[in-house]
């Protein structure tokens, strides 16, 4: 018998982590694509840094901040009320942190490939750059916000480390299909587990095939 539950939960961090991510990327990848700080390197290499780091290390260390023994997580949980060890909480936050560059990156390279005349005739008109970037620039880079978007959802519906370090494995709570799998495989359910992976992989699959034939216009001619 097929428990729903680690699916339904998984898909449900997906939504919520792509949404949140989305709304903080944009503005992150128009600095990121215009400013010309000296600190652009070094913000450029954090959000880079789970592309390269181990997702046990960044699970630990968020286990390390987070922890009801710290200052930072203590002070959380008591005037915040939020605690993200071992909780959903934790698991957007861990999910947001570990799949940041997978929709900053392609926004970033969307923008940053933009014509410098486009922005400089908004300006021109009047237009401050909050409207210029919503009304100009992101229409002109559709195909890169469906990429950001999409790698961010499919990469957080595969995140095993870092979710199963800051959340553990607690049913309907933090239990995910990716810690289902390899507890199934533990206890020799390969056929339970079979389901779980066939589900995940039809799934992406999915979603990398429709990112790959819409940004190839094969959408847009099938719609005329």
């Amino acid at each position: 018998m097929i428990d729903w539950q680690p699916l339904i939960l998984t898909f449900k961090l997906a939504l919520i982590t792509t949404f949140l991510l989305f709304i903080l990327s944009i503005p992150l990848s128009y600095w990121l694509a215009y400013t010309k700080s000296k600190i652009k390197p070094i913000v450029e290499t954090l959000v880079s840094m789970p592309l390269v780091l181990p997702p046990t290390v960044l699970g630990f260390y968020l286990l390390v901040v987070f922890s009801p023994n710290s200052w930072l997580g203590s002070w959380i949980q008591e005037y915040l009320g939020i605690q993200f060890i071992f909780s959903f909480h934790g698991l957007v936050l861990a999910s947001m942190m570990y799949s940041l560059p997978f929709m900053v990156h392609p926004i970033q390279s969307g923008l940053s490939g933009l014509s410098s005349s486009l922005t400089e005739a908004s300006y021109v008109l009047g237009k401050s750059k909050l409207t210029t970037l919503y009304k100009v620039l992101l229409p002109n880079i559709k195909p890169s916000l469906l990429t950001g978007i999409v790698l961010a959802f499919a990469h957080t519906i595969g995140e095993f480390g870092v979710v199963l370090m800051i959340g553990g494995s607690i049913p309907q709570k933090t239990k995910v299909a990716s810690i289902a799998i390899y507890e199934e495989v533990e206890a020799l359910n390969y056929d339970t587990a079979n389901v779980y992976s066939l589900i995940l992989f039809a799934i992406a699959f999915c979603i990398l095939l429709f990112v790959y034939v819409g940004n190839g216009g094969y959408l847009k001619r099938f719609w005329k």
